[in-house]
């Protein structure tokens, strides 16, 4: 499999953002993600370089919402990446990227405006980028997330969801987010 280079990456964003404020916003949230999962590199076997082009590609699919519920964007970007060429295996992180991870209970119960089916990580690349995603919010102002402060919001949608991510920090750990913080300005909440 071809691993797109960051270049690459950043040349797609440019073409796809309906915008200069749209790049900004989702382009410095992608590559801020990809720092954040570079912090377990060198405690996980995974493939790095797909994890690297995962991050910088899994919201993708924000700059083709207009309208539509946000909870498409995963959807709509593994669409877009599918159009583009890329193999399934750089596609899923788009679409599997969300929350911790949407089920087919999840579509039905919530009635979420999404195909019906399970959209959960399969491989530890996929997994990583979805936890090093929740620890950064494209809100305005852009913010990092504490653990704790994750944990709160996604409480919203069940005790399972709280659970899973409790799971997921006990197994990778709090990213460092005060560096991070430091270099973009970004508040830690």
């Amino acid at each position: 499999m071809e691993i797109p280079t960051d270049t690459e990456i950043r040349a797609l964003h440019r073409e796809y953002a309906p915008s200069r404020e749209a790049f900004g916003l989702v382009h410095e949230h992608c590559r801020l993600v990809c720092s954040i999962a570079e912090q377990y590199f060198d405690r996980l076997d995974l493939d790095a370089d797909l994890v690297r082009a995962g991050a910088l590609l899994h919201d993708i699919g924000v700059y083709r919402l207009e309208s539509e519920p946000y909870v498409r964007h995963g959807v709509l970007g593994h669409s877009l990446l599918t159009e583009l060429g890329f193999p399934d295996e750089i596609c899923r992180f788009a679409s599997c990227h969300t929350g911790v991870g949407i089920t087919r209970d999840d579509v039905l119960r919530q009635e979420l405006p999404i195909p019906v089916d399970d959209y959960l990580p399969r491989t530890p690349e996929e997994e990583l980028v979805l936890y090093a995603d929740k620890f950064h919010s494209k809100r305005r102002p852009p913010v990092f997330l504490s653990g704790n402060t994750y944990s709160g919001e996604v409480a919203r949608f069940g005790t399972d969801k709280v659970l899973r991510f409790g799971e997921l920090r006990a197994r990778y750990g709090d990213p460092a987010l005060d560096g991070l913080s430091e270099r973009t300005g970004y508040a830690v909440i």
